[in-house]
């Protein structure tokens, strides 16, 4: 599926580039640009993939809050499964996240009771860390983020940071590269990922049968 919010290029190094552009909104997915981001992902799945924005400035603000709340579900929905298309896939996929002074956090809508980040979180800082980013959805800044391990490098120019790194990955073993994913996938992440996205179905459909929370 093609979306004119997606632009997909195949670079001559073997890998891909899918890069958010619309970034004048701040790259806002809707359940079109969803969808068409799990199914870019599942093409070519031995392709080395690298995720960007078309705006230097800035990477992707999350659900697109001008949506309804019922097509927000399923932008929840939908992004589950491409987290699992990004698991399973064997080819490596690197996200480029720009901006002079890239930030995170992990929280869903106010009030509506979503569990987000916590299928993932503690394999990478640990459960503690884990539960406080998850549970205060606080903002992390580049340099934390690094000293915390939630993102492998911090470089002026992301986006080519992370075409020379799926380039050289690309020059490298296929098979090698898709036997790591799969070692590294194991020991309950699928199963954690699975059980996020049913809690956060029930939270929805609770959040969707109540009355209309006020703006």
């Amino acid at each position: 599926m093609t979306h004119p919010r997606l632009r997909a290029e195949r670079s001559p190094q073997g890998f891909r580039r899918l890069l958010l552009a619309c970034p004048e909104r701040h790259n806002p997915l809707d359940a079109a640009l969803a969808r068409a981001l799990r199914d870019a992902f599942a093409e070519d799945p031995w392709e080395p993939v690298v995720l960007g924005s078309t705006g230097r400035d800035v990477f992707c603000a999350g659900a697109d809050m001008t949506i309804g709340e019922a097509e927000r579900a399923e932008v929840s929905g939908l992004l589950y499964q491409c987290l699992e298309v990004m698991i399973t896939r064997p080819g490596p996929v690197i996200a480029a996240v720009g901006g002079p002074a890239a930030r995170f956090r992990w929280i869903g809508p106010p009030g509506r009771d979503l569990a987000v980040g916590a299928w993932v979180l503690p394999d990478l800082v640990g459960r503690g860390r884990a539960a406080e980013l998850a549970m205060t959805g606080r903002w992390l800044d580049a340099t934390e983020a690094l000293a915390l391990g939630l993102v492998n490098r911090v470089a002026d120019e992301p986006l080519r940071a992370a075409e020379e790194l799926a380039a050289e990955l690309a020059a490298g073993s296929a098979g090698s590269l898709a036997r790591i994913k799969m070692i590294a996938a194991t020991g309950g992440l699928l199963d954690r990922l699975h059980a996020e996205r049913r809690a956060n179905q029930e939270a929805w459909a609770k959040a969707l049968a109540a009355p209309p929370f006020p703006p």
